[in-house]
């Protein structure tokens, strides 16, 4: 009897320490499930629009896929290295704005006075600080700019002579205005004119309109990338021209926050790219992080049903690129076509440019 009792208080023993065991390896499982470092991630956008296959060349569409590649790899580089969200989302996009491929920087549209005049904003997820800077026209990385007004200021947006002032008191070189001449996107510019010119002599503006896939996407244009670093932490910024033949210092939603840039480590970060009178109205960016935090949506729903509902029920149409505090991404968009990437922790590069 005794030798049967001890038995079987050894036999309990035994099986409460093998149920221990399993509940700590399943505890570590979830722990290292959990870890950022498993999960970080980067997405870009370089602008949506009226981009169809027919229109596009087969060397074109190398170029654009080569360059999406360069720009996602250095910012991927970083992140793997254990730098910080914010390091990879600024190097991305000086990739993307020392490329003529892009509406940002080298690539940057004319106004209608046949200048340049560009926008763009950064956002630390962390600590929800933001800078952001509005029509420069010799700054050759706005984006760079916009993150030493986050990191050097008391203020969160800067605009025209005076951020440039801020930019030389920062040491950023300037470069002349004439850097970024394009002939592509002056050419561009003139066409414009002349449709706006036959519209007006012709009032037949709904016609053309509906006809000319350029005029609608005059509009259109913006660079932006998204990104989770191995601490957790998110970041997003945008980059930007502006809009084709724009007047009056017209100012749209990239150097925005809430609208064009947005990120926040409770939730998301979110890029935008599209008509930006209209994403400044539906404060896009914000509101998919809004929608998560407090209707409980995952990133993908959120993205969806502002850029698939919220926006065309406003009368505007673009895109955005986003990624939530678990690595998971969204690339939505409501155009026929939006240069995009994305690249997760195990390296695994996805580049997209047409709706599929």
């Amino acid at each position: 009897m005794k030798q049967f009792i001890i038995t079987t208080v050894f036999a309990l023993l035994l099986l409460s320490c093998t149920n221990t065991v399993k509940k700590e390896d399943k505890t570590a499982s979830t722990n290292e499930a959990n870890n950022p470092k498993d999960h970080f991630g980067i997405v870009i956008h370089g602008g949506a629009g009226t981009i169809l296959k027919k229109n596009m060349s087969d060397s074109l569409e190398t170029a654009y896929e080569e360059k999406l590649a360069e720009a996602i790899k250095t910012g991927h580089a970083i992140l793997e290295k254990g730098g910080t969200s914010l390091e990879a989302v600024t190097a991305t996009i000086n990739i993307l704005e020392d490329s003529p491929l892009f509406n940002a920087g080298k690539g940057a549209v004319f106004t209608h006075d046949e200048t340049n005049e560009l926008d763009a904003s950064i956002m630390d997820g962390k600590t929800l600080n933001a800078g952001a800077v509005a029509g420069v026209t010799r700054v050759k990385n706005p984006i760079n700019l916009a993150k030493l007004v986050m990191t050097n200021s008391n203020h969160v947006m800067l605009a025209g002579k005076g951020a440039e002032v801020f930019a030389e008191d920062q040491g950023v070189k300037l470069v002349d205005p004439q850097y970024f001449y394009t002939e592509k996107r002056f050419n561009s510019l003139q066409r414009l004119k002349k449709r706006k010119q036959a519209e007006l002599d012709t009032n037949t503006k709904t016609a053309l309109l509906a006809e000319d896939p350029f005029i609608k996407d005059s509009k259109f244009g913006t660079v932006g990338c998204v990104a989770l670093d191995k601490d957790g932490n998110l970041a997003a910024g945008t980059s930007t021209g502006g809009m084709t033949d724009k007047r009056w210092n017209r100012i749209g939603d990239a150097p925005i926050i809430g609208a064009g840039t947005y990120a926040n480590n409770a939730t998301c970060a979110v890029s935008s790219t599209g008509w930006g009178e209209y994403f400044i109205r539906a404060m896009v960016a914000h509101d998919i992080s809004a929608l998560m935090e407090y209707k409980g949506l995952s990133l993908q729903d959120a993205a969806e049903l502002v850029i698939q509902k919220k926006v065309p029920d406003l009368g505007g149409d673009g895109g955005i690129v986003a990624i939530d505090n678990k690595g998971n991404i969204a690339m939505e968009f409501n155009t026929a076509g939006m240069y995009r990437a994305h690249m997760n922790a195990n390296g695994e590069l996805n580049i997209g440019i047409y709706k599929e």
